[in-house]
């Protein structure tokens, strides 16, 4: 559109009508190339015209629009070539020149027309203004390149790159449109209510009326930024107010939310923030999510926000930055993330791999169970089948017998449930002899025997046990004694020699010494079996004082030794029979004594083994989150493999308590490393003992990995080992892809395994600098990146070839524990074999206006510095949890046809969602998943 013009100097001046409601005038002018202006309303479109064509003849100017949702902005005002002049538009240059040197914008708005247009209330938005007097920008280069770059930033802006951006600036919910929005303003309004008080709302009590109780530093921001767009200082405000503000702070809108952020920070409202403000920005965020260290360090984290948004040194920025860092969020976190040579480029499309024909998807998704679980079936099911073999066996044999016509079919049943029982009190014992099941991990069986299930079977034969202990002992208390008790003499005559030829009374069975050790199974194995269940087990049950002792790990402990005497019990129940008379028909010692002296043989290795295993304390180090590391001297001849466990014993605390940590150290150092949490009376007491009462010295850091100085000790208590013992994350170079997830605590036993990886990396590598055939290519040499199958479709030698490490916690403080480990693991890994990722639940998520400063922050730093503000390691902090489907769907993706090892140490809650998802994908792509986890 072309307007002619008489002034030589290139400018538009016009005056235009407001509402009514505003009674005010306001004046635009528009020059060169300076950024979009929105107008007031899409009728004031005429008017500019209108105006615009009465200025001149001669020249003419080219007038650029846009056209949004509710306005028309005039986005640029510039010379346009006539048929005289040049082919191209004037540049910017020419255009100061022409105009004198000066580009000059004058725009007249009274308060209440900012009131009115929150987007004038700066000078940073779109149209920079004052209360009434003009703004010159002079041909100063620092000032043309700053508007340089605000023209250029608003030419970026996409519709979508502020969607995105908006989900980085949630002040309340995800959702809050239609009736979302009325059911979250009436649980506000309920707080109101109890909150209140004369009907007015306290600014401390802000935060949590609005659902932010954690987060009440953060609240009152936000109330001092929208009092003041009320030209008030309040401290109080009514139901109304309140409403107002709520509807500003649960905007849809970008620039709504945008305004309300800049405005925290902004407190002198004079459209710009300094360097101390962002500051004070950052320390919002910070007490918000808990983070003292990085409100200690805000000072530093504001000078490079300035330093990025701010390169012309004018000591502060306006919204158009703030909004220019918040719309290139993707960007930064993009080059901040962690890359390597295994992670560019995915090589399958996952939509591809699932067999288009039903048939075929229906035999895949068979195959996939049937290789899941075949080990686990193969077992049960011969279990099942023995079991079942032996009730059947002995019930025919008493239902041919002259008992059961005394007794019935009572007497048959209990005898079946007796034969059952025996089997399984003997298979109960071996899936906790761990140094049978530790050696069997190594050799042929593993690829039979689902070693990892061990726990699980032996709890499944426990309840098959109190199974048959009811059937057995109900029948015989409920059944057949009353049965005999009350029969004819005739027909006791027929069974009156097993009884001495006298008819017992019910007094005198449960007396007899079948009875009194039967009862006294029953109520020892009912004490054993109760305690042991996991809401005694993890003192889920609150009993009063002094019962409160019959919950926790020890009660558990004591009173499944009280075993030792059931078995003892259970060879004189089984000596003492009515109906069975030659010794070789009493089977009970036979179906024992095998498991039973393992089991004992195993304890007296393992007595004997802790004593040669006596161990010297190197170093203890006292750790942020309630954990301590103890590294110790490595016993002699002591052989373990990564991801295996040990158990301590501390006999200055108790002679008789053992306790399983899981190794952190790698199999090729030359010391013992643990890494204990005090979560109970025996860790607590332990770290106290380490700490306080010996002389070792105790330091407060992290251990180094491959280096290790040993402290004088005298006096210290002395520390037992056993072990090591199998754990499912030992088998880990059976796969070739690792998935390790550690939760909490529960990335100790992953740290012996990155150790191992990373020192085979190292070997590696010097063993080829000191190779002389150099030749090879890097893509050869680096086997860790290349598929397991070559192009004819057959499997290569099996080996891990990359890993990824999951470590989620809720504790800053946690990244400590093993800092030194990951830097050196980040440093060292350069073909990209192992990628690291941490994430921190305990900090909002990156969608939430409370992290999204720190976000930007942490990203900018990781860029620039390559240091993580949270962890103080190589590896970048991700927030909130992690999304697991996303996490397999680029693992199949990068690693088709491959086997893919997935290990979890933790809490049960995640064990179920990672179990399905491998079950998941390995019906839907041709990546096969392994899921293993351990509890701690």
């Amino acid at each position: 559109m072309r307007s002619s013009t008489s002034s030589s100097s290139i400018s538009y001046s016009g005056r235009f009508e407001l509402p009514e409601d505003l009674n005010d005038t306001s004046a635009a002018a528009v020059n060169g190339e300076e950024d979009c202006y929105g107008s007031v309303g899409g009728a004031m479109l005429p008017i500019f015209l209108n105006d615009l064509g009465r200025n001149s003849q001669h020249e003419f100017v080219e007038v650029t629009l846009e056209l949004e949702d509710d306005a028309i902005v005039v986005c640029n005002v510039a010379p346009a070539a006539t048929e005289a002049s040049s082919s191209s538009n004037p540049t910017r240059d020419e255009i100061v020149a022409a105009t004198g040197g000066s580009i000059r914008r004058s725009l007249s708005v009274n308060s209440r027309i900012r009131r009115k247009f929150p987007w004038l209330r700066s000078s940073s938005s779109r149209n920079s203004v004052t209360s009434s007097s003009e703004i010159v920008v002079d041909q100063d280069p620092i000032l043309i390149a700053r508007n340089d770059r605000r023209i250029k930033a608003r030419l970026e802006r996409t519709r979508s790159s502020a969607q995105r951006a908006l989900k980085g600036l949630r002040f309340i919910s995800k959702n809050t449109g239609s009736h979302d929005a009325e059911e979250l303003w009436r649980k506000v309004d309920e707080r109101f209510e109890l909150l209140a008080k004369d009907d007015l709302l306290d600014r401390e009590d802000f935060g949590d009326c609005i659902g932010m109780e954690d987060s009440k530093e953060f609240a009152v921001g936000i109330f001092d930024a929208l009092a003041r767009r009320k030209q008030q200082k309040i401290s109080k405000i009514t139901k109304e107010e309140l409403h107002e503000f709520w509807l500003q702070i649960s905007d849809q809108s970008f620039d709504g939310r945008l305004q309300i952020f800049f405005d925290m920070a902004d407190s002198n409202e004079d459209g710009r923030i300094t360097r101390e403000e962002v500051q004070e920005l950052i320390m919002f965020s910070a007490s918000a999510n808990k983070l003292a260290k990085l409100k200690e360090q805000a000072e530093g984290y504001a000078a490079l926000i300035m330093e990025e948004l701010d390169p012309e040194k004018l000591g502060y920025i306006e919204l158009w930055q703030l909004e220019m860092l918040l719309l290139r969020r993707d960007t930064y976190m993009n080059y901040s993330r962690q890359l390597s040579t295994a992670s560019v480029g995915w090589s399958q499309n996952m939509t591809t791999l699932r067999p288009k024909s039903v048939i075929r998807r229906v035999t895949r998704t068979i195959r996939c169970l049937v290789l899941e679980n075949w080990q686990k079936g193969w077992i049960l099911f011969l279990w099942v089948v023995v079991v079942g073999c032996l009730f059947s066996w002995k019930f025919y044999q008493y239902t041919n017998r002259a008992s059961s016509q005394v007794m019935g079919y009572c007497l048959p049943i209990a005898k079946g449930a007796a034969e059952t029982l025996k089997l399984n009190m003997a298979l109960v014992l071996l899936p906790v002899c761990r140094n049978t099941l530790t050696w069997l991990r190594s050799t042929k069986a593993r690829k039979f025997v689902p070693f990892d299930d061990n726990i699980n079977f032996h709890k499944m034969i426990a309840c098959a046990i109190a199974i048959g202990v009811l059937v057995h002992a109900g029948n015989h208390l409920a059944c057949d004694f009353p049965l005999l008790i009350n029969s004819s003499p005739e027909k006791f005559a027929l069974i009156s020699s097993d009884f001495h030829n006298k008819k017992p009374t019910y007094k005198t069975l449960l007396t007899s010494v079948e009875g009194m050790t039967g009862i006294s199974m029953v109520v020892l194995m009912a004490i054993s079996f109760i305690l042991a269940t996991r809401h005694f087990r993890r003192n889920m049950v609150r009993l009063p004082a002094p019962f409160n002792k019959l919950t926790g790990f020890n009660a558990f402990w004591y009173s499944h030794h009280l075993l030792g005497l059931v078995y003892v019990l259970l060879v004189i129940h089984g000596t003492f029979l009515y109906f069975t008379h030659n010794w070789y028909q009493k089977t009970t010692w036979m179906y024992i004594s095998v498991p039973l002296l393992l089991y004992i043989g195993e304890r007296s290795l393992r007595t004997c083994r802790s004593e040669h295993y006596s161990v010297k304390i190197l170093k203890v180090s006292i750790l942020p989150g309630n954990v301590f590391s103890l590294i110790m001297s490595k016993p002699h001849a002591f052989k373990y493999q990564s991801g295996q466990y040990i158990f301590l014993q501390c006999p200055k605390i108790s002679p008789f308590e053992w306790h399983p940590f899981s190794i952190t150290s790698a199999p090729g150092d030359d010391y013992l490393s643990v890494h204990i949490r005090t979560v109970g009376d025996w860790t607590q007491e332990l770290k106290r003992v380490f700490t306080e009462e010996d002389k070792l010295p105790s330091f407060t850091g992290r251990a180094k990995f491959g280096q290790l100085v040993q402290k004088e000790q005298r006096g210290h208590p002395r520390l037992l080992v056993d072990g090591p013992y199998g754990a499912p994350a030992q088998d880990y170079r059976n796969y070739d892809v690792l998935l390790l997830v550690g939760l909490g605590i529960g990335a100790t036993p992953f740290m012996s395994i990155l150790r191992d990886l990373l020192n085979d990396t190292r070997m590696m590598e010097e063993q080829t600098d000191s190779n002389t055939e150099t030749t090879r290519s890097d893509e050869s040499f680096n086997s860790f990146t290349s598929s397991n199958f070559t192009p004819g479709g057959k499997k290569k030698s099996q080996r891990t070839t990359n890993a990824y490490f999951y470590w989620v916690t809720r504790e800053p403080g946690s990244f400590e524990w093993f800092k030194g480990v990951m830097d050196e693991v980040a440093a060292m890994d350069h073909k990209g074999q192992i990628e690291l990722h941490n994430y921190l639940t305990s900090v909002y998520d990156e969608s939430d206006a409370r992290s999204t400063l720190i976000t930007m922050v942490q990203a900018l730093n990781h860029a620039k510095h390559g240091v993580d503000i949270l962890s103080g390691t190589r590896v970048r902090t991700h927030f909130a949890r992690p999304n697991w489907k996303d996490v397999f769907t680029k693992i199949a993706s990068k690693h088709p046809y491959s086997t893919v090892g997935v290990f979890y140490c933790g809490l049960p809650m995640l064990a179920k969602e990672l179990k399905k998802l491998s079950h998941e994908m390995s019906h839907k792509t041709s990546t096969r998943f392994e899921f293993h986890k351990e509890y701690f």
